[in-house]
């Protein structure tokens, strides 16, 4: 494979398949981080500038800001390295140090916000600095990964349309929520293309993506404290909250009885997967989209001290077991529920 531009070494045909999580059924982890800028967000952040290339907003030289809790500011950096186009990421104080440091090795200017929006995270923080940047110079561009279509579109013709070319039929479908337009986008395909598969989003407690309460959060990556413009909720089938602890938690099972150093946006989905599995039917192909690999989060979620300090527990105990045994319904109600 022969690439001309960094941003087109996109891997979009890669799973892992895990044959012990679901008796009787294909489970087939969907790995995205395997690309220059680590996560699926490389496919968001060319998606993002294409679009406004095509609608005239950028040209050499160009400058460009957006929000990121981390993984799309990473993106964007390369992208706009690669395009020169000059890039500020607005992000808050939950990012991985890692993400910052990567987006200023590429060039990029970082803005890190503290202080929490009404819903008690920092989106609106970072979208009120954006507002007050734009206001101060006009010719800055601002993509807009909340309310874009571009967002979603390119999920759509690429992401999920790799998942069936790969694997041809899919009963069940699990995408994490961040910005949903991983999750827009490819609910829209697989509603257009093969109604019968059940999308289950996944989001964490504390989001109010779904019009659940907020809470605090500390994981980047997943959730929102503001509806993003581009969320389709009728599409989903189904929404599953997971608690940040059980992320983690999840995470290290994976690097440590699999070898798979998972971000904690993955460790979030495939918890919501272990969870549901008393419930798929057996001889089921199950896809999850696993969004990021886990060296981003060496200094959090496979930290001790810093899992101990946001947590209060001790993530070395081997309490991953419980995620697999069926759960009562009054512990699974909080949890998720069917839209």
């Amino acid at each position: 494979m022969i690439k001309d531009s960094v941003y087109d070494l996109v891997t979009d045909d890669v799973f892992l398949r895990f044959p012990d999580v679901l008796p009787g059924s294909e489970l087939h982890l969907k790995i995205e981080g395997l690309n220059p800028a680590g996560s699926v967000k490389l496919k968001t952040a060319v998606g993002l500038i294409e679009d406004a290339e095509r609608r005239g907003l950028l040209s050499p030289g160009g400058r460009v800001v957006e929000s990121s809790s981390g993984n799309l500011g990473v993106a964007l950096a390369m992208v706009c390295a690669a395009k020169d186009y000059a890039f500020t990421c607005v992000t808050d104080v939950n990012a991985a140090p890692h993400n910052v440091a990567l987006m200023r090795a590429l060039g990029a200017s970082v803005a890190v916000v503290d202080k929490r929006d009404a819903g008690g995270g920092f989106l609106g923080t970072r979208i009120a600095h954006i507002q007050r940047m734009l206001a101060d110079d006009p010719l800055l561009v601002w993509p807009n990964q909340y309310a874009n279509p571009a967002n979603p579109e390119v999920h759509e013709t690429r992401t999920a349309a790799a998942i069936l070319a790969a694997l041809g039929n899919v009963d069940f479908l699990f995408v994490g929520a961040g910005t949903t337009g991983t999750l827009t986008g490819c609910a829209t395909y697989f509603r257009r293309v093969s109604p019968h598969t059940r999308i289950i989003a996944v989001d964490t407690l504390g989001s109010v993506t779904f019009g659940t309460a907020a809470g605090p959060r500390h994981i980047p990556g997943l959730g929102t404290s503001r509806v993003p413009e581009i969320c389709r909720p009728d599409l989903v089938d189904e929404v599953v909250l997971v608690e940040e602890t059980e992320a983690v938690r999840t995470c290290r099972m994976l690097a440590r009885r699999h070898g798979l150093l998972a971000g904690g946006s993955t460790g979030t989905v495939f918890t919501a997967v272990q969870r549901a599995a008393p419930d798929i039917p057996p001889g089921s192909r199950v896809v999850a989209l696993a969004p990021d690999m886990g060296e981003r989060y060496l200094a959090t979620v496979y930290d001790d001290d810093w899992v101990a300090a946001r947590f209060g527990i001790d993530p070395t105990l081997p309490a991953v077991e419980a995620l697999t045994r069926p759960q009562s319904p009054e512990k699974e109600t909080p949890c998720s529920r069917s839209m």
